[in-house]
């Protein structure tokens, strides 16, 4: 079985991205600053948006819920990361790296469906403005992020079930500064084809069908834009949707890189025995 030579008191490593070199000392302080800004920034934004009522809308709404899974995915691996390289130490138990896996994928899912459901909003507002009231009532965007919630831990849960399930041999040392599970694949001592199988096909489902329903929006949108009589309405319209679709094309533009490539240059064909 799997689970015959690891339990929940074995320990990864993980050899992380820092030495003690005044370089990486450097680039270690510049990694925390960013993290405070950008913790604080989110806690701000929720606060604000929350205690304002003049900002509960669907489409401030769902801005905090995106801030408040920005500021839950940095806290899932950079307080682990500076917390080893401060203490020298750099172990995490396997239900550690688990629960980071798990929280990761699930965040990173939730947050392409919440990109979509605020393209829908944007759609909604300017080509449909007179139905907004009743296309995007509190029921109907309380629905989209529970339900964008749900899909993201479904993946979350199909991913960690899986990894966690092969067996790990060697010296368990991941050249990650937290526990992903591209890194663990190399660790495994079984062919892993149709996990590979299995992480591109959710990868293509949690970032392509997203992506289509933005496309769709904002094809609606622009539309809607050359449309517009007024030069002043054209641009409240473009400012409105600039500021997330240069979101858009920053998450979705790297999420692609960093997990459609890598994975579909896996080499599965390689024989690992026990």
């Amino acid at each position: 079985m799997a689970w015959e030579n690891q339990t929940f008191n074995s320990n990864f490593i993980l050899l992380g991205i820092f030495d003690y070199s005044p370089t990486h000392i450097f680039l270690f302080l510049l990694v925390l600053g960013i993290f405070s800004v950008a913790f604080m920034g989110n806690t701000a934004m929720i606060l604000l948006i929350n205690l304002d009522t003049h900002l509960h809308t669907p489409m401030y709404f769902l801005l905090s819920q995106l801030s408040l899974t920005d500021l839950m995915l940095i806290c899932t691996t950079v307080p682990k990361m500076a917390f080893n390289y401060l203490s020298g130490r750099k172990s995490i138990s396997l239900a550690g790296c688990g629960t980071q896996i798990f929280l990761y994928v699930s965040l990173l899912g939730a947050k392409c469906f919440l990109l979509a459901a605020m393209a829908y909003d944007h759609y909604v507002a300017i080509y449909r403005p007179l139905q907004y009231s009743t296309l995007m009532s509190q029921k109907i965007y309380g629905l989209m992020t529970i339900f964008s919630r749900i899909v993201g831990s479904l993946d979350g849960i199909i991913v960690i079930i899986v990894a966690l399930s092969f067996p790990y041999c060697g010296a368990w040392e991941i050249p990650h500064f937290f526990c992903d599970v591209l890194a663990l694949l190399t660790l495994s001592c079984t062919n892993t084809l149709l996990f590979e199988r299995l992480m591109f096909i959710c990868c293509v489902i949690m970032l392509l069908f997203p992506v289509a329903v933005i496309t769709a929006s904002y094809t609606h949108v622009l539309l809607a834009v050359i449309s517009m009589g007024s030069g002043e309405s054209r641009h409240k319209a473009f400012a409105t949707c600039s500021s997330h679709l240069m979101v858009v094309g920053m998450y979705y533009g790297a999420a692609m890189f960093i997990y459609m490539w890598p994975i579909s240059d896996l080499s599965p064909t390689q024989d690992k025995t026990v």
